[in-house]
């Protein structure tokens, strides 16, 4: 024993000392930022390390905000700190906020807490969204700073590096970057590798430029540096895309927030509406209305992230992420699991395999069939088995209904205090019989009445009454033993589970529909690198290509292809290319690339677009707002759907349906009574 508390001791001792020194160094570090909050964040991202589950949130959040900061840990961990903390500000409240009013229905608030995960990665992944801007808003000044510098030094590697003297912004470490490859022993290679962790396509443009002029030369066009021009080029792209995305944060700044208050009002309105309507009771607190919350629910989680996808701006995505290390491949390498997986996946060189791949080319996804497969399948299963849980609960709503609410008659008033003490005397008294009667499904009313003749509580009445009592509680008794798992519902489990296995199917081709919307805006960036490459000597049809490759998105897969296939034949790939692509616009840049291999000049082949290069760019803003006008659109029908369906189907309907209904009662009562 003495033995263990020494080897503890010193590793307890160890560690201390290891976090003391860390802590030390934060402290050295801060005081030359000379920001005391910074080492509040510092603390902050050690102690989030070390809590099991929000540690995940951590690791995901560095990993995208290390492309932007290219090396620095200190600024890496307190960006990190500070979207963490910011979450937690959120979900701390919204969490209790949950649990307060869902404290009564245990299986709504788990729906909700788990929608709250959903609702609050997105929130994360929009703060890095941001600081992506602050990047690209950056990036503008710092092109400006580098064509004075270049004014002055007329040297490219220079420029940059007076222009990335400003420690504080993330845009300088990004220059330094630049400035290190263009030093290097072979700036090619490593700027291959930049190419790969760039932040943004404009900084990759820059580095390329930068690098072809310091290699070839700079020359004079139109009275005017080739470079500068380049650089302008550049600028105008950026400016372009930062009102692009500042006018679709304005359209979408609420829509997520309206897409996902519903699933908050569920049981503030279910509350409001059986304290002053209190016929409503049968619905709201019985199968009907847990049915009306799963459906709510579930489409307002569909709308929030079909929402979310609307609004992705092109910013940093998660392809920072190892393909190989995502949990699907770590599954899949499971012998079993491959098994069963490779039943399901469509073999190679049939039409339903070349179909699946070339939708996630144009969904622009980093899936692999497997990994699609695995999705399919959990999401199937997962379908099955909580369908089946959610049959379940709702039988057993109904069965507590029965023994838990009031009985009585429900009419337009409200009911008063004694009437519902009443109705619950009543309703003990019939859970005895209840319980006496569950399971038999064998009992009858004649049964029920003959037993009441000679209960104690029943002795002295009448045979009315004795009649009425034994007819409530054979139809409560004919609920109890009904509300059971059926065949139907098995059937429905399994259809939801079809659904599910396509659901990821769907996704990606909402996905593709949403890319599609983005194919002349990304022609529109072509026709920019064109008009940079065109007039630099030594540039060919192949470089071209490359370039296009580097920078496209929706048409990477065809230009890949026809970069692979350029050796066998120049013209004849660009045929190919022409053939696999349906959009004019991108035709018609692969005729005039068709025409540089063979006839003119790269410069000659695409001379309109310097010259019209005004009514480009007014195309360019008019594509961009047909853009926002449309993702608009698509955005409002879809972020409004959740609250309509709240407020008329949640609300207006039962309350205009169950409200008829006990009137028509009341009447009929009252044309009894007459």
């Amino acid at each position: 024993m003495f033995i263990l508390i020494v080897i503890a001791y010193v590793i307890i001792s160890k560690k201390a000392k290891k976090q003391a020194t860390s802590i030390h160094q934060i402290k050295e570090g801060t005081k030359g930022k000379g920001n005391k909050s910074d080492l509040t964040y510092q603390k902050l991202y050690l102690y989030y390390k070390k809590i099991p589950f929000l540690n995940r949130y951590v690791n995901k959040m560095r990993r995208r905000l290390e492309i932007i900061n290219l090396d620095d840990e200190y600024t890496t961990r307190i960006q990190t700190s500070k979207i963490i903390t910011k979450g937690m500000a959120i979900v701390i409240p919204l969490t209790i906020a949950i649990i307060l009013t869902t404290k009564q229905n245990f299986l709504l608030m788990t729906i909700l807490l788990f929608f709250e995960v959903i609702l609050i990665e997105s929130r994360m992944s929009g703060m890095v969204d941001k600081i992506d801007t602050k990047l690209l808003k950056q990036q503008i000044d710092f092109f400006a700073e580098v064509r004075h510098a270049y004014h002055e030094y007329n040297m490219v590697e220079e420029a940059i590096y007076q222009a990335a003297q400003n420690d504080e912004l993330e845009v300088s470490r990004q220059a330094e970057k630049i400035y290190e490859i263009l030093q290097s022993d072979d700036p090619e290679d490593e700027l291959e590798k930049y190419y790969d962790v760039a932040p943004n396509s404009y900084l990759k443009e820059f580095a390329g430029i930068s690098y072809l002029t310091r290699e070839f030369g700079d020359r004079k066009v139109d009275t005017g540096s080739l470079y500068l021009k380049n650089l302008n080029n550049i600028t105008q792209e950026m400016q372009l895309e930062i009102l692009k995305r500042d006018k679709l944060d304005y359209v979408f700044q609420s829509l997520s927030l309206i897409a996902a208050l519903p699933v908050i009002c569920i049981e503030p309105l279910k509350n409001w509406c059986l304290t002053n309507f209190s016929f409503t009771a049968n619905f709201y607190s019985g199968k009907g209305g847990l049915i009306a919350q799963i459906a709510l629910i579930l489409l307002t989680v569909i709308c929030y992230i079909l929402i979310r996808k609307i609004k992705d701006n092109g910013s940093i995505k998660d392809s920072y992420k190892d393909p190989n290390q995502t949990w699907q491949v770590k599954l899949y390498k499971n012998p079993l699991v491959k098994k069963v997986v490779d039943l399901f996946i469509p073999k190679q060189r049939t039409k339903e395999y070349r179909k699946n791949i070339q939708l996630l080319k144009d969904a622009a996804s980093n899936q692999k069939m497997e990994t699609l497969y695995i999705n399919r399948i959990v999401v199937c299963v997962l379908t099955f088995f909580v369908s089946l849980f959610l049959f379940g609960q709702i039988h057993k709503v109904a069965v507590n209904y029965v023994y838990e609410q009031p009985t009585t008659d429900y009419n337009l008033i409200t009911a008063s205090e004694s009437a519902v003490k009443s109705g619950m005397e009543i309703t003990l008294s019939d859970n005895v019989y209840l319980d006496m009667y569950k399971g038999k499904p064998k009992i009858t009313k004649e049964k029920i009445e003959q037993d009441l003749q000679y209960s104690t509580e029943y002795r002295n009445k009448t045979s009315d009454e004795i009649s009425e009592a034994a007819e409530r509680i054979f139809k409560k008794l004919t609920i109890v033993n009904s509300e059971s798992l059926q065949w139907f519902e098995m059937l429905m489990a399994l259809l939801f589970a079809v659904i599910g296995y396509y659901v990821p199917m769907w996704l990606l081709i909402f996905q593709k529909k949403m890319r599609q919307l983005e194919m002349e805006n990304e022609v529109m960036q072509f026709h920019t690198i064109i008009m940079m490459l065109m007039k630099i000597e030594r540039v060919n049809v192949e470089m071209i290509l490359e370039w296009m490759e580097r920078y496209s998105n929706i048409f990477r897969e065809p230009i890949s292809k026809c970069l692979n296939n350029y050796e066998s034949g120049a013209w004849e790939a660009l045929e190919e290319l022409k053939n696999d692509i349906s959009f004019k616009q991108m035709e018609q840049i692969v005729e005039s690339l068709q025409a540089a291999v063979e006839k003119i000049p790269i410069a000659d082949a695409f001379d309109e677009l310097d010259t019209e290069r005004a009514y480009y760019q007014e195309k360019r803003k008019e594509s961009n707002e047909r853009l926002i006008s449309k993702k608009g659109l698509i955005g409002k029908g879809i972020g409004f759907a959740p609250m309509v369906c709240l407020f008329v189907g949640y609300l207006i309907i039962p309350l205009v349906v169950i409200g008829l209904s006990s009137m028509t009662s009341s009447f009929d009562s009252m044309q009894k009574m007459m």
